[in-house]
């Protein structure tokens, strides 16, 4: 059985380009616009990892990441920062609210499906 991913994204085209990746590498997708959007999302449903910008309008990345850790459910959930932001406090500030990987855009697709392999439980 495939396994889940969730991308959280405000920008349609990340989403896109991400979510073709990894449907490429044989992983089920779900996509959100923003963490609110992405809260919805997380309903019960086996989710194996989750990838998410950090900007996004209504709940930013790091503030969902701190939501998902609350949620008993996804509590274990790997999660990678997608994002533009490389400065240090803010990479340091989404490992403290519990992301495991921090990948900077622009990305390139076999680094992502790197990093999603080496986060994804079998």
């Amino acid at each position: 059985m495939a396994k889940t991913i969730l991308i959280v994204d405000d920008s349609s085209s990340v989403r896109t380009v991400v979510g073709t990746a990894l449907k490429g590498a044989g992983y089920d997708v779900l996509q959100a616009c923003d963490g609110k959007d992405a809260l919805t999302k997380l309903d019960g449903t086996k989710i194996n990892l989750i990838i998410s910008d950090v900007n996004m309008p209504n709940m930013d990345g790091i503030t969902f990441v701190k939501e998902v850790k609350k949620n008993a459910n996804y509590k274990f959930t790997p999660i990678i920062m997608l994002t533009t932001e490389a400065e240090q406090s803010k990479m340091q500030e989404g490992k403290a609210a519990g992301a495991k990987a921090w990948i900077v855009k622009p990305f390139q697709p076999p680094k992502l499906l790197d990093a999603v392999s080496k986060l994804v439980l079998p």
